[in-house]
């Protein structure tokens, strides 16, 4: 049974704005029930996470889980949140706020507060959850829970001044944050994919278990204009640490987050992940498993794009290895990354879910973050329903109990990353039998084929072929050359080489071009994994 707390009637909805300090636009009549005033700041939020860390960690109390369980896959798709209850559905700013429901797949309870009065001088009151913000079935087994048992997320609605080439509020959103420290935005393309995350802690280890803290808090700050940007404050809790974060959320083309978040350890973290993002690759062109599917290609991200600290720019296509794998990047100071969908050509994809445009997720630091890597884990998946990918910043430092952090960064949901190289970049990796053809192809011998497109390879002069410039972590080279791809399009280049390797341990490639000392496109790295049935 969740914590009573005091709440207040909504009865005179004069009265509860005049307490709020807000226009009388700012909340619908009897929208929401609203708590006591406290007194409410981003310093203070963040001393309360430091004081939590200093305490052990308790579960924040939560409806029976019984009762949970019932609400399932079925039972939550039947509760929709009554629009008309949206916070500012009629203003002030342009983004109403709308809750999701409690279920099985969603058990953490989240207080929502909303924020008012201006910088030095803020409230928050809490919004008492109740069941009547919801549609939901006469039997609905979450008539049963108690009152203010809390939310589960909330998102935002697309704007309500929009005008008629725009999507209609009441029935799009463009930011969700749902389930532990999950949250997701739409990017230019109008469309879903990809999760960022606020937190991760110990993915993929061997010898522990992973820990998801969730955001148990989110405090709404009333807008006081038609702003693009809506803010949003949050604390973050788990068996390990405990946080407080700052969000400022833009909806201009795609979205921007600001977000500046302070992080309080109380046990030792093995790996503790910066702004880490979570996405799903099954296959693509590069490899797929025979009939596995009738689609060609299945992923919401088809590579993870480095911008390292010295410069370098870097792709790196996505795999579904055979086992999980770790994937270590050692930078200072990083400029950037991101978790990309480049090939946005619906042929390659033939699905309605739109594949096509789901969008890209990029992380600017702003402001230096040291030594430390990007680490990537790719974990196997058979089918889509899975989110197998995940990409953070996993700082050099141990991350001992009872240390801090801060952190300040911008993600980018966007249909291409925010700051595109001027290089040339790689729009494609094919693989094939090794050897030449009309002769036996060997076993143990792959054939690659790596493309770039643009940049200064839309220059060369008539003649000029770009060196190809080849590594591995070991087996050995033959038939390595480049060559235009015969389509007619200025700029299009591939390079080709084969590899011959001994034995199932991973590969690890790297390749560019260039002309002379001029570098001419971003460098390709790829993780081979040959297969069993093809060694010698």
């Amino acid at each position: 049974m969740i914590g009573r707390r005091d709440f207040l009637a909504t009865g005179s909805a004069a009265a509860i704005l005049a307490a709020l300090r807000l226009p009388e636009s700012a909340l619908a009549a009897n929208a929401v029930k609203l708590g006591p005033e406290k007194r409410f700041s981003f310093d203070a939020l963040v001393e309360q996470a430091r004081a939590l860390a200093g305490r052990p960690y308790e579960p924040p109390p939560a409806p029976p889980r019984d009762l949970l369980e019932r609400i399932d896959y079925q039972a939550h798709g039947q509760i929709r949140f009554d629009i008309s209850r949206a916070l500012f559905a009629d203003g002030p700013g342009q983004f109403p706020a709308t809750f999701f429901h409690l279920g099985k797949y969603f058990q953490l309870p989240v207080q929502m507060h909303v924020v008012t009065g201006s910088a030095g001088d803020q409230v928050e009151r809490e919004i008492a959850y109740d069941a009547s913000y919801f549609y939901m079935p006469a039997d609905s087994p979450a008539k049963q829970l108690p009152s203010n048992s809390g939310f589960a997320g909330f998102r935002f609605q697309e704007s309500r001044l929009g005008d008629q080439d725009k999507p209609d509020w009441r029935k799009n959103d463009w930011v969700a944050f749902l389930g532990a420290s999950y949250f997701r935005a739409i990017g230019d393309l109008y469309q879903y994919g990809l999760s960022a995350r606020g937190i991760a802690v110990n993915v993929t280890l061997p010898d522990r278990p992973e820990e998801f803290p969730g955001f148990t808090h989110f405090y709404f700050e009333t807008p006081n204009d038609e702003s693009s940007t809506v803010i949003v404050y949050a604390l973050l809790e788990g068996p390990s640490l405990a946080g407080a974060y700052r969000f400022a959320m833009t909806r201009q083309k795609g979205v921007v987050m600001e977000i500046e978040k302070a992080l309080f350890l109380r046990q030792d973290i093995a790996r503790l992940g910066i702004a880490p993002m979570t996405s799903m690759f099954w296959f693509s062109e590069t490899r797929k498993p025979e009939a596995a599917d009738w689609r060609p290609e299945v992923h919401d991200s088809d590579g993870l794009a480095l911008w390292t600290g010295t410069g370098e720019r870097i792709w790196r296509p996505l795999n579904n290895p055979p086992g999980i794998i770790d994937s270590s990047f050692q930078d200072m100071n990083p400029r950037g990354f991101g978790l990309l969908q480049r090939d946005r050509n619906f042929d390659h994809y033939q699905d309605g879910v739109l594949y096509d445009r789901r969008p890209s997720l990029w992380v600017e630091p702003m402001d230096s973050w040291g030594p430390g890597a990007i680490q990537l884990v790719e974990i196997p998946t058979n089918d889509e329903i899975n989110d197998n990918i995940v990409a953070a910043w996993v700082p050099a430092e141990p991350a001992r109990a009872g240390s801090s952090y801060r952190f300040r960064y911008r993600l980018h949901w966007l249909a291409d990353e925010p700051h595109p190289t001027n290089m040339a970049r790689c729009v494609a990796t094919r693989l094939g039998n090794g050897g030449q053809p009309g002769h036996p192809r060997p076993r143990g011998v792959r054939k690659f084929m790596v493309e770039f497109l643009g940049g200064p390879l839309t220059k060369l002069p008539f003649g000029v072929k770009p060196e190809v410039v080849l590594w591995s972590s070991r087996g050995s080279f033959s038939y390595v050359f480049s060559e235009a791809v015969p389509d007619g399009i200025a700029g299009h280049w591939r390079a080709q080489f084969d590899l011959t390797t001994v034995g199932i341990a991973p590969v690890e490639l790297r390749l560019f071009l260039r002309n002379g000392a001029e570098i001419l496109t971003e460098t390709w790295l790829y993780q081979y994994h040959p297969p069993v049935n093809e060694q010698s």
